[in-house]
């Protein structure tokens, strides 16, 4: 039997945070989208779920469910892809303003930022 393997699923990971980072944040590092289990610092390690759903703050309309909410630089998200990352789908509706809404990351992904 191998003695390698470091996770069995690979769903539940830890990352360099690229900021700081609070629980419960949502987190892009490269082609990974998930959500922060505990607080880091910039350059620390950040346990992140890449699986579940998440009620998170989203800015922008979302009409229906299953529509894609994307991340910026900064690690906010929104309903704007142009500049910014896929980060997951939205699994409820809610209107412009900034709110909640429940969320379900993408996980790994290969993207670039959507029209940059």
């Amino acid at each position: 039997m191998a003695k390698n393997q470091r996770y069995t699923n690979a769903l539940h990971i830890s990352v360099t945070a690229p900021r700081d980072i609070a629980s419960g944040d949502p987190v892009r590092v490269g082609n990974i989208c998930g959500v922060a289990q505990i607080a880091a610092k910039s350059g620390e390690k950040v346990t992140i779920w890449l699986d579940g759903s998440w009620d998170l703050t989203v800015t922008g309309a979302l009409a229906t469910e299953g529509l894609p909410v994307y991340i910026t630089a900064a690690g906010a998200l929104n309903t704007t892809a142009t500049g910014n990352y896929l980060f997951g789908i939205a699994l409820g509706t809610k209107t412009a303003a900034a709110g909640p809404v429940e969320v379900a990351p993408i996980g790994y992904t290969t993207q670039t930022a959507v029209g940059a």
